[in-house]
Formats: structure tokens, sequence, C-alpha cells
């Protein structure tokens, strides 16, 4: 039975992508360790708390020791865990610095010193920056522009530099936006959708003409498994759906799923460094025999819902952050 360390497991991401290894495989034993910030929730993983296959320990990423003692007991290293939210990056930078760099090159640094069969590091489409036509391949430059995709494009390069120097086997993964459950609601969908719950403000940022490739949760992690077990060390995978929408047509469609008016809408001052438009072309990874399984309008309907029937889930959230957007 092979072991792998799904680092990050108690979050958005993380916890869909292990909640769908369990239940797709039994020869897969998996450990998930999780500092449990304000957006991992141990809740994620409630339904799979007592599968023999699950091990949960708490933890940072950062903190060498503990990572060596488990990457020693593991075959592969799975690192979801990062700072993902670009508003708190404009606004304490150090904290994602600190995770997205200094925990992504304590990772590395264990798997080399143990032999780690594969590490695979999930990336995002941000690191490429903004593309006014066209879409971005796995070649081109990388141009972050905030200090949240800096520090996951630092992470991408010194995975890449480990492959190079070192040979350790790595491949990384850069998706566009997910949505589905269990996301933190400081990000546009869930934010938008549980503020719609409540009658709230929708602060949508200028006039609402960002576009995003909106990818459902459960294709990325059918993509992340296909890379596992086709992807060759070294490769680097864009992973998107082909579902540009603009953010003022998401936030209408959120409002008519809901029965809402566009009364809530609210625009606010743009971020700075907003960028406009990402884009990914995902011929690589269809190579691999990958395709997006979810139509965006069925997967907005079903996210919505989840969240209308999950409200204790999210106002356990909420009750204790402080207001912030999207």
């Amino acid at each position: 039975m092979k072991k792998i360390l799904i680092t990050g497991g108690a979050g958005f991401i993380g916890s869909n992508f292990i909640r769908y290894m369990l239940g797709k495989y039994d020869n897969y034993r998996i450990v998930n360790l999780d500092k449990l910030t304000y957006c991992g929730n141990i809740e994620n993983l409630e339904s799979v708390s007592k599968n023999k296959n699950y091990e949960f320990v708490k933890g940072d990423i950062a903190d060498e020791k503990i990572v060596n003692t488990l990457v020693k007991n593991c075959d592969m290293i799975v690192n979801f865990a990062a700072e993902t939210h670009v508003d708190r990056s404009i606004q304490n930078p150090s904290d994602f610095i600190g995770t997205n760099v200094f925990g992504t090159y304590a990772l590395l640094e264990a798997a080399r010193k143990n032999g780690t069969e594969l590490f695979v590091q999930i990336s995002t489409d941000e690191v490429y920056g903004s593309i006014e036509k066209g879409s971005f391949t796995e070649e081109d430059n990388l141009k972050p522009n905030s200090p949240y995709s800096a520090s996951k494009a630092s992470g991408d390069l010194l995975a890449r530099a480990y492959f190079v120097t070192h040979n350790l086997p790595v491949m990384v993964t850069r998706s566009s936006n997910n949505f589905g459950p269990y996301q933190y609601p400081e990000k546009v969908i869930p934010l938008f959708v549980t503020n719609a719950l409540q009658d709230k403000k929708l602060p949508l940022y200028a006039d609402g003409m960002n576009v995003r490739d909106w990818l459902f949760v459960e294709d990325n992690c059918a993509a992340i498994d296909t890379v596992i077990h086709k992807g060759k060390p070294g490769e680097v995978y864009n992973i998107g759906a082909g579902s540009e929408t603009t953010n003022i047509e998401l936030t209408r469609a959120i409002l008519d799923i809901l029965g809402k008016g566009k009364e809530l809408i609210e625009f606010v001052k743009d971020r700075p460094g907003h960028d406009k438009r990402y884009a990914l072309n995902i011929d690589k990874i269809k190579k691999l025999g990958w395709r997006p399984a979810r139509d965006f309008r069925s997967a907005l309907k079903s996210t919505v819902e989840w969240y209308d029937e999950n409200r204790a889930w999210w106002k356990r959230l909420i009750e204790c952050r402080q207001e912030i957007k999207y």
C-alpha cells in the first residue's frame, strides 16, 4: 500500500481531493498535514475521519522537524498547503512568503533527503499573470502580479530547481479558478452566495468585466489524479475548464439561481494589480486522457444549492471572521 502525504488537506481543494482519493482507491493510505489556519477546517473531512486509510496530523509545512518525520514514512507528497487569498496577500504578504515559499522549500528538501518517489506541487494559473487574447501554455513565462501569485510562482520555480539539480521527481499542476462545496466564504462564489442568502450586498470590483475560467473542484481532483498516474516528472500541466465568464455574469447567475434581485450588487473600488483575464491552454493534460466532466452552469447550480443546504457549516465560519472582500 502506497502512503501519500497530503499537505493542506483540510482546505478547500485538499479536502475534496482526499475524499476523492479515498472514495476511488483502497490501496492508498493518506496522511493529512494541515496547520488549521482560518481557512483550514477539519469538519471538511468528517465523512472520512474514521477511514482506516486516513490519518490527520496538525502541523506547519514550514516546520522542518515534523515535515521530515512524516516524509520519511511516505512514498509521495501532494502539496496543497498555501495561503491563497489575493486581498490578504496585498495586506500582509509575509504569511504568503512563509507558507508558499519557505514551506514549499521545507517539503522539497525533506523529499530530497528521503528519496520521495513523487512530489506534486499544486499551483495556479495566476502565476502567468493576465492575458488579453489567447491562452497560456505551460511554456509561457511567469509574470505574477500579486504577492500571492509571486509566492506561488516562487514555489513552482523551487520545484523545477529540485528536479533539475537533484533529479527529484516533481510535477506541477496549474489550475484555473476552482469552485464547489467546502470553499471558505472569502472567495467570490461562496462569498456572493452566502451574502445573497443573507440579503447582504455583493461587493463587485470595478465594472465586473474581469474574466475567469471556472473549474469545478472535483474535475480538478480528477486531473491531479491523472497527473499522478500518467504525468511525466519535470513537467507542468495546466488544468482548466474552458468556462470563461465575466465577474458580472457570474454574479448575475448566482442571483438568478437564488431568485435574488440585482439590487444586491454593489460595485466597489478595484483592488491593486487586479488581473483582467486568465486563460489556460489544456492540450497537454488532454493528451493524458483527462477532460473536464462538469458543465459550468449545472456545477454552479449544485454548488449554490450546497451552500443553501449547509448554512450551519458556513455560518460558523463567517461569525468569527473579519469583514473582508473576495
